[in-house]
């Protein structure tokens, strides 16, 4: 069997991240080199092969059929490679290499800001880039290591390790709203009331959901302002726009100082946690278990 050259072995690679990302443009900025240097690449893997390997349009890019069949073949010996390096750690004092996470917003000011810092001088060989991105992705196909969500949105073919305890959520408004408009005092009383509603990842309308057991609800509350981000909707409620439905750890600040007052708290929930995730098939990430109890500690 012939040895392949570390150009070989890169050129492959190059081919591999292609059909993953289906885009030269995108395969680039991953590898850190230019769509020219790509294109140049694909001639040339495509002229030693004698095999067209990819078709190539202003809009895609996709695999021939036998660019299909040799994708599918270097992916599962990647997959073998990385694995086999993955359990390196083993023997390593320190972690070595690159982890790349996809996370929300409200994880990275809860869970990420406050141990960076941290993390990057405990583990200084570790090259951490992370992408803050509400919506759900594909993490392999998008060539993430690991991805961070709500438990209950997390695929079930993935391994989800909780950052976090079961998470409260409460409903508050500043007090000059309640003073004006009056405190409700049940989950009913709120349609008729200012909402501050939010728009989530799937592009949908968050509903409320208050009580538990039987009393359980969910209500999709009237309001004319809506907003797809956390602190823009905490910031309209300590500027009395209305009532905002929120983590009750992402606004302990504010309802320590009195700025928002917590109502119907007997009808608060307790929510899935905060986890990582990533592919069972795969071994941990050189950094992402130590990335994953420093974050645990904090959160505790």
């Amino acid at each position: 069997m012939p040895t392949l050259t570390r150009g070989e072995l890169a050129d492959l690679n190059v081919f591999s991240t292609i059909c993953r990302r289906q885009s030269f443009r995108l395969a680039a900025a991953e590898l850190g080199v230019t769509t020219s240097a790509l294109s140049h690449t694909m001639r040339g893997l495509e002229e030693r092969l004698g095999v067209k390997l990819l078709h190539r349009t202003s809009r895609s890019v996709v695999p021939t059929a036998a660019g299909a069949a040799l994708v599918g073949q270097l992916d599962q010996g990647f997959e073998f490679i990385r694995t086999a390096l993955g359990e390196l750690e083993n023997y390593r004092e320190l972690p070595v290499g690159r982890l790349r996470i996809n996370i929300p917003r409200d994880a990275a000011r809860l869970l990420f800001n406050p141990i960076l810092a941290q993390f990057n001088s405990a583990y200084p060989r570790i090259q951490l880039e992370i992408t803050i991105d509400d919506n759900m992705i594909d993490i392999v196909s998008s060539g993430y290591d690991a991805g961070v969500r709500y438990g209950q949105t997390v695929p079930q073919d993935m391994i989800a390790m909780p950052l976090t305890g079961r998470l409260r959520w409460v409903v508050v408004a500043s007090p000059a709203y309640l003073a004006q408009h009056g405190t409700p005092q049940t989950p009913q009383d709120l349609m008729n009331h200012s909402c501050i509603r939010m728009r989530i990842g799937d592009a949908s309308i968050y509903k409320w959901q208050l009580g538990e057991g039987e009393q359980a609800c969910e209500l999709d509350v009237p309001g004319n302002f809506v907003a797809n981000e956390t602190d823009m909707i905490i910031h309209a409620a300590l500027n009395h726009m209305g009532l905002a439905y929120s983590l009750e750890r992402y606004i302990e600040p504010y309802i320590q100082s009195g700025q928002l007052v917590p109502v119907l708290q007997e009808w608060a929930v307790e929510g899935e946690p905060i986890v990582m995730y990533y592919p069972s098939r795969r071994q941990l990430q050189p950094g992402l278990k130590q990335l994953i109890e420093l974050i645990r500690e904090h959160a505790q």
